[in-house]
């Protein structure tokens, strides 16, 4: 060309194409921890610094001290460290619960209980069953990490697939003791492969801890009672 100017489709060649950048490291325990109390400390000070049309403090309690400030690195340690050990927990986990195990643990969302004389009854519902030849129900303390299988479709007929259009199924748990339980239904295909479907969290209470219940149900009620007649008394004729 008359200008020496090199055209733009010549030039591709001497170009060099972007590098993605890589993904940010995942900040260790320590540094998680800092981050969270740091972030907790400034929300603190931040109320603590707001005040009113006449300059007076909202909140002056609530500026930090450093005993404060530890005890805040404290519950942010523990709540670091929750979040860490739900994440390899998940890392055993597979089909539907993969993304939301936590959630269906403390809704009950997909598996619906109910205890009746100290036993725990399951029951879940499917849409389709194209490759599956059954179900596990598994079961484990609250607060630990490993399941046991307590029935299998291959011993108990009813866990066994109700056909490609699915079905409702029940199971009920009768070696179930006091405690807090989480229950999980897992699918398992005829290839083999299994999938995590539902849990659930269960607390069974002890009869004592039941008549406990019964007892202070009673008394709110009896009380509840009590407060209306005393308004009643106090005001016979509803204020008119």
């Amino acid at each position: 060309m008359a200008d020496g100017k090199t055209p733009f489709f010549a030039s591709g060649s001497s170009s060099t194409s972007a590098t993605p950048a890589a993904p940010a490291a995942e900040p260790s325990l320590e540094e998680e921890i800092e981050q969270l109390t740091q972030a907790e400390v400034k929300k603190m000070k931040r109320a603590s610094n707001l005040r009113n049309a006449n300059g007076v403090d909202y909140a002056p309690w609530m500026n930090i001290s450093a005993n404060e400030e530890e005890k805040i690195r404290q519950i942010m340690k523990e709540k670091a460290e929750a979040r860490r050990k739900r994440q390899v927990q998940e890392q055993g986990v597979s089909g539907a619960l993969a993304m939301d195990s936590q959630a269906q643990e403390l809704s009950g969302g997909g598996l619906r209980t109910k205890i009746i004389d100290g036993e725990v009854e399951l029951e879940w519902v499917t849409n389709s069953e194209a490759n599956t030849k059954g179900f596990l129900i598994k079961r484990r303390p609250a607060r630990t990490e490993d399941f046991d299988v307590i029935a299998s479709y291959e011993d108990w007929g009813p866990l066994a697939s109700k056909g490609v259009d699915g079905g409702a199924y029940r199971f009920l748990d009768t070696t179930v003791s006091p405690g807090g339980w989480v229950y999980r239904v897992t699918e398992c295909e005829k290839n083999g492969a299994q999938n995590d479907i539902c849990q659930a969290l269960v607390d069974v209470q002890t009869e004592e801890e039941q008549r406990g219940a019964v007892i202070a149900a009673i008394s709110i009620a009896v009380l509840g009672v009590a407060a209306v007649v005393a308004g009643i008394a106090l005001d016979p004729v509803g204020g008119y």
